[in-house]
């Protein structure tokens, strides 16, 4: 691939702050996927592949799903660029269409908040996953200052931790790790990454 197409896309999705967050997220991540070589790591939502496409020397194989092209083009460029001969990527919207694959670890990095029916697509992926499979969630705490019509204001951990048992998943582990200022919609506020197994 030309390299100023790669850096024109990758330019159009990853601004500074993004980036900037997604280090901080990465940080803490790394530790989730320790002992996991053989395992196959399934990130929805993993739009340009910030994320996972920086723990693909913890697992065995990154499926990086995301219902943006754009988005997917950008991060096939950086797999490219880059070598990762363990990631691909698949366009999917799991919201639309239950998937038919299966993975050992599923993340899912602020992108929960996108979505509106939350138990539905925690459910979509307790299905995904294997048996003794694990989620892991990244996103922002419940922030009152902040109301948007097409994104969640955060989550409260209790609220998350019911949904999640509801669904199926065991062993819950949430913990707030971060406080960024203008973070989330310009608010100040804090991310928490929430564990648990299927």
């Amino acid at each position: 691939m030309d390299k100023n197409v790669f850096e024109q896309l990758a330019k159009k999705y990853d601004t500074e702050e993004r980036i900037e967050l997604a280090k901080v997220i990465v940080k803490e991540v790394r530790p989730e996927l320790r002992n996991s070589e053989s395992k196959t790591l399934l990130d929805y939502g993993g739009g340009t592949g910030l994320v996972s496409l920086e723990v693909s020397d913890l697992v065995k194989s990154i499926l990086l799903v995301d219902s943006s092209n754009g988005m997917l083009e950008a991060a096939k460029a950086k797999i490219a660029h880059k070598g990762i001969a363990n990631a691909k990527v698949l366009y999917s919207d799991f919201t639309e269409e239950s998937p038919e694959l299966k993975g050992d670890i599923a993340l899912m990095s602020l992108v929960l908040l996108h979505i509106p029916d939350t138990k539905k697509i925690l459910q979509e992926l307790y299905n995904v996953l294997n048996d003794g499979g694990k989620l892991i969630i990244v996103d922002f705490d419940k922030n009152e200052k902040i109301n948007h019509p097409k994104v969640h204001n955060g989550f409260s951990h209790d609220e998350l931790k019911n949904k999640l048992s509801e669904v199926g998943f065991k062993s819950i582990e949430i913990r707030t790790f971060y406080h960024g200022d203008r973070i989330f919609m310009n608010q100040d506020a804090s991310m928490f990454i929430s564990n648990s197994m299927k």
